[in-house]
C-alpha cells in the first residue's frame, strides 16, 4: 500500500491536497499491483505456451509483457512524486491487486490468452475508478497516465478477444 514517506510529504505543495494525494496514491498502488501482476502473468505464459499458435503468441506475449514492465515505473514514478511509497513486493502486489495470480500449471493458449483478456479489462477498470478523484483534484499528470493507460489496456483486451472468436 502506498504509505506516506515522512512529514516532508506535507511540505509538498503542488496545488493538491495532502488527503487527496493519499487517495489518488492509493489507487495508483492498486494500478501498479494489477500491472505487475498481469506483467508477471504475461511473460509466465510467453514461457509457457504451446500449441499450433506457439510462435504467433510467444511473439506477442513478449510484446506484452514488455510493454507491461516498461509500464510500472511510471506508476511507481508518480506514486513517489504524490510524497508516497510505491509498494515493491510480491506481497504488497498480492494484497493491493484485483487479479488472480497466474495458474499453477499452464492452460492451454487459448486459456491464456481468455485469461489476458480478463487481467487487461480489470487493470482497465482499476484505472479507470482513479479518474474522479484525479478531476476533483486536478491532477492532470496522473489523468495523462491513467488514460495512457487506459488505451494500451483497452486495446490490447480487443486484440487479444479477436484471436478467441470462431
Amino acid at each position: 500500500m502506498a504509505k506516506k514517506s515522512t512529514a516532508k510529504s506535507d511540505a509538498i505543495n503542488i496545488g493538491i491536497s495532502a488527503k487527496d494525494r493519499e487517495a489518488i496514491a492509493l489507487g495508483l498502488s492498486k494500478l501498479l499491483a494489477d500491472s505487475y501482476t498481469l506483467y508477471l502473468t504475461t511473460h509466465n505464459f510467453h514461457w509457457n505456451v504451446t500449441g499450433p499458435m506457439f510462435n504467433t503468441l510467444h511473439q506477442m506475449f513478449m510484446v506484452q509483457y514488455t510493454e507491461l514492465w516498461n509500464a510500472v515505473d511510471p506508476i511507481a514514478e508518480r506514486i513517489r512524486a504524490l510524497g508516497s511509497v510505491a509498494p515493491g513486493s510480491y506481497a504488497q502486489f498480492a494484497a493491493l491487486s484485483s487479479l488472480p495470480d497466474a495458474p499453477a500449471k499452464p492452460p492451454k493458449a487459448l486459456e491464456m490468452v481468455r485469461i489476458l483478456v480478463e487481467g487487461h479489462e480489470g487493470v482497465a477498470r482499476t484505472a479507470r475508478a482513479l479518474f474522479a478523484v484525479v478531476g476533483q483534484a486536478s491532477d492532470e499528470p496522473t489523468a495523462d497516465l491513467l488514460t495512457q493507460r487506459l488505451t494500451v489496456h483497452e486495446q490490447t483486451a480487443w486484440m487479444l478477444r479477436s484471436l478467441l472468436e470462431e
